[in-house]
């Protein structure tokens, strides 16, 4: 499951790197992706934002099993 959320990842990482930010995969444990916004996703204000309504969309949508997405 972690090399599928890497690769959902992947396909995220242009978008939020264009915004001067980016992600990090940290953990993927029981259907549980944890990831770290980083740049200037860290201390956006709509962070969390666009980690349920984007990062989390995607990975859902390609890969089976993902319960919830988790910023640390």
């Amino acid at each position: 499951m972690r090399k599928r959320v890497e690769k959902a990842l992947e396909s995220i990482r242009p978008t939020l790197q264009a915004n001067g930010g980016d992600i990090e995969l940290v953990e993927v444990k029981k259907g549980v992706v944890k990831i770290r916004l980083k740049g200037a996703c860290a201390g956006c204000p709509l962070a969390q934002m666009t980690l349920k309504g984007f990062v989390e969309d995607v990975i859902k949508k390609n890969v089976s099993g993902v319960k919830s997405i988790e910023a640390v």
